[in-house]
């Protein structure tokens, strides 16, 4: 469905604005609706529930217009069609730390499993850790997802599973690592990775910023919180 068809526009703007009564009343008349593909804004095809959990995230009722959905027959593990990979909502969820949605697709049956994420073609955990979702990360975890990346044990801060998987872990393991370590703020596991050969000021291929760049950044959680605030007039005291 293209972006500008008057119904995907009706979807979209019901779910952005948590018009959970405008979401029954189209659903009734098209019960197919919730697992349509609407064409996004800069290519490729989302569903109803990748539009739930879209950059920046935290939509009013979030959590419950995707119970809603995946109450009408939405498809948890439905793809993003296009880019050259099959995101999941839960990948979208990952991408804007928005817990409480992520936390309403598992219960949905969302497949923390599953590949074709926007960060190494992995798992909504390579997205968490590698977009600084920290919330998110935390839940997936806890949740069972699998942390056999030395990377994702690193910025978690899971020093006994960062031991354990630096036993054949390569200097580039171990720098990403570290690089990762400081993103998350994590310095018992940077001590850990430094004293394993660590380049203090390793910059990797895919962003910017030294390690030390990293460790004092603003989180993507925080961020949005930030310029939610500063969207409705917030000002600091100087």
């Amino acid at each position: 469905m293209r972006n500008d068809d008057p119904l995907a526009v009706a979807v979209a703007t019901a779910i952005r604005n948590g018009d959970l009564a405008t979401l029954e009343r189209l659903l009734a008349d098209d019960a197919e609706l919730a697992n349509v593909q609407i064409e996004g804004r800069r290519g490729g095809y989302r569903t109803p529930l990748h539009v739930a959990a879209d950059w920046p995230g935290y939509f009013p009722n979030g959590p419950a217009v995707v119970r809603w959905l995946l109450a009408n027959g939405a498809d948890p593990n439905g793809g993003a069609e296009g880019f050259g990979r099959q995101e999941t909502p839960l990948h979208w969820a990952a991408s804007s730390d928005d817990v409480d949605v992520a936390e309403a697709l598992v219960d949905g049956g969302a497949d923390i499993e599953a590949p074709g994420g926007s960060i190494a073609d992995g798992a909504p955990l390579d997205n968490a850790v590698g977009y600084g979702c920290w919330r998110v990360a935390r839940l997936l975890v806890q949740r069972g997802a699998r942390v056999d990346k030395l990377w994702h044990a690193a910025a978690l801060g899971m020093l006994g599973r960062t031991e354990k998987l630096l036993g054949d872990a390569s200097p580039l393991d171990i720098n990403n690592a570290f690089w990762q370590a400081c993103a998350g703020g994590q310095r018992r596991a940077a001590e850990l990775l430094l004293a394993h050969g660590a380049d203090l000021n390793w910059v990797p291929d895919y962003a910017k910023g030294t390690p030390l760049d990293q460790a004092g950044s603003i989180d993507t959680g925080r961020a949005a919180l930030v310029t939610w605030l500063q969207e409705r007039g917030a000002r600091p005291a100087s």
